[in-house]
């Protein structure tokens, strides 16, 4: 072997070698969150406080999901019917960023009746994120942005996670693992059931325009006659624009504007599905600029990613029916109560809310956060067991925020205590709830 080959050989293996992921260094810990949404950080914040080593995994810059990066910034309800159902460590969070922003709450003892968007609250994003981060620091979790798991697999001291990001990789080994990812992607890797519709509810990406204009010299009639012109013509889409174009343009473009097929389970997915949000809002500005009186409109802000109602939801030991929430049922495991209309999404007619019938608050089992079949797993937030019209209700943040403090007692007192979730005595998972503030049905 000549001089020249020898040193090809030996530059290929210094280059092989460098071009390989960073091994980070391995993590043991009692409970591991996977997602960082309302689910996630309630879920990470229980755990810690009742004294499990706890880590939390989210693959995008900051806490909170679609509270933060999805711009969906009122997470509701916590009341119902003139009394608190739900409290405790995501309660904590929001109440404080609206104290901290000067904010105030709703009049929660004034009846809503079907205007349940009364009782919403809306928080300042960048305080909710940086609180939420704050609380869970304090609380001793550890945080790992940027990184979402590529392989789980059982371990005899619990799961064995494997973690990705751009240019490393980590081994977590933990005793419990609280699948909070929205898509119940954690559940899947560990090899257990997830359900899907065929079709899904569109997204809503929030945007901010400003119309540097004096909307009273403006005619509803004649502003939404250009508007049903572009759709036409196809300079726009019909879900551009969900409302009439002049109370668009009062709100100051603070959008629902729906995302048809929005999903964000896979990388392609949520990539198509931003690009579609995006696009959208760059069509409603140039259609805007056109228009006489707007032309010094401008597109002040947007939300990072475009907020998604709905993938996949993790078959688990209960599935909760349409019938179970709209009845209010409980069980002797119920450990939260959940209070939201049915709210299914269409593309063409908008979102028509079933209320709840006065009086009825609906909870959820603890078998609705276990997967089916599985040991030492949890799942929260928007995956949670359910079909999809129980789901559509059971989606959002407040819930979200119940369920994920729920599966965080759960996750720290089996690691404690040596055991799956299911074994644990229901008593003792509703006594460390209500130990840290959380409402848990009788």
């Amino acid at each position: 072997m000549d001089k020249r080959t020898r040193f090809g050989i030996v530059v290929g293996l210094i280059v092989g070698s460098l071009a390989q992921a960073i091994e980070l260094p391995p993590v043991t810990c009692d409970v591991a969150v996977v997602g960082g949404g309302s689910a996630g950080i309630c879920a990470a914040l229980q755990s810690a406080r009742a004294g499990a080593k706890t880590v939390l995994v989210e693959a995008a810059h900051q806490v909170g999901g679609n509270t933060t990066t999805g711009g969906v910034n009122f997470p509701g309800l916590f009341h119902a019917w003139g009394r608190q159902v739900i409290a405790g460590a995501g309660w904590d969070v929001v109440t404080n960023a609206v104290a901290l922003d000067g904010g105030k709450l709703p009049d929660f003892t004034k009846p809503t009746g079907r205007r349940h968007y009364e009782h919403q609250i809306s928080i300042n994003i960048p305080l909710f994120v940086v609180l939420a981060e704050d609380a869970l620091v304090r609380a001793g979790v550890t945080l790992h942005y940027h990184a979402a798991p590529v392989r789980i697999e059982a371990v005899p001291e619990g799961w064995r996670v494997r973690t990705a990001a751009t240019g490393d990789t980590r081994t977590i080994t933990c005793k419990q693992l609280v699948d909070c990812t929205g898509n119940g992607t954690a559940a899947a890797l560990a090899g257990f059931e997830r359900l899907q519709e065929q079709e899904r509810q569109p997204g809503t990406f929030v945007y901010h325009i400003r119309p540097n204009a004096d909307l009273s010299k403006f005619d509803a009639k004649e502003l939404q006659a250009h508007f049903d012109a572009a759709v036409k013509d196809g300079q726009l889409h019909r879900s551009d624009c969900r409302w009439g174009l002049l109370q668009y343009l009062k709100s100051g473009g603070n959008t629902a504007n729906y995302v048809e097929g929005a999903d964000n389970s896979t990388a392609d997915a949520r990539t198509q599905t931003n690009l579609r949000g995006r696009a959208a809002a760059l069509r409603m500005f140039r259609f805007l600029k056109g228009i006489p009186g707007l032309e010094k409109v401008r597109l002040e802000s947007m939300s990072p990613e475009v907020g998604v109602r709905e993938t996949y939801r993790v078959r688990g030991e209960h599935l909760i029916t349409h019938e179970d929430y709209t009845s209010g049922k409980r069980w002797e495991d119920s450990v939260c109560y959940a209070f939201y209309p049915i709210d299914l999404h269409d593309k063409t007619s908008g979102v028509r809310p079933a209320h709840l019938e006065e009086g009825v608050v609906a909870t959820v089992p603890l078998r609705a956060l276990i997967p089916k079949g599985s040991r030492n797993l949890l799942v929260a937030g928007r995956c949670i067991s359910s079909d999809r019209l129980a789901n559509s209700a059971l989606r959002v943040q407040a819930t979200c925020m119940a369920t994920g403090q729920a599966a965080g007692a759960a996750a720290a007192l089996a690691a404690q205590r040596g055991v799956t979730p299911g074994q644990l005595p229901i008593a003792e998972v509703k006594a460390l709830l209500t130990a840290h503030g959380a409402i848990v049905p009788d």
